[in-house]
């Protein structure tokens, strides 16, 4: 069990690292930090089940690479893609507090 939760707290860090590599201004970066940090105090309190956590990475690196085919053109995010990526940041947020809150324990 304690392996299972180290094993997804180092992939949450590296998940971290590879955001902060993708991510435009400083409010995103600190956007998507505190959305990660969200997900390993989940993990450290037994709020996400391991399954969740997994969910919820995938999610993470799917807007992780909206960034990057948004940046590959031309090295900037235009308006519309930065809008499409805030939605999908906003999406992930709402899921990360649902996961939370959905009454699952991690014993």
């Amino acid at each position: 069990m304690k392996r299972t939760i180290t094993i997804i707290l180092i992939a949450a860090a590296a998940a971290t690292l590879a955001t902060t590599a993708f991510a435009g201004t400083p409010r995103e970066e600190r956007r998507e930090a505190r959305q990660q940090a969200r997900i390993g105090q989940g993990v450290a309190s037994g709020q996400l089940t391991p399954r969740e956590t997994v969910r919820l990475e995938r999610g993470e690196q799917h807007i992780d690479r909206m960034e990057a085919r948004a940046k590959a053109n031309d090295g900037k995010i235009g308006p519309a893609e930065r809008a499409r990526i805030n939605r999908a940041q906003n999406r992930e947020s709402r899921r990360i507090y649902r996961l939370k809150h959905n009454g699952n324990v991690q014993h």
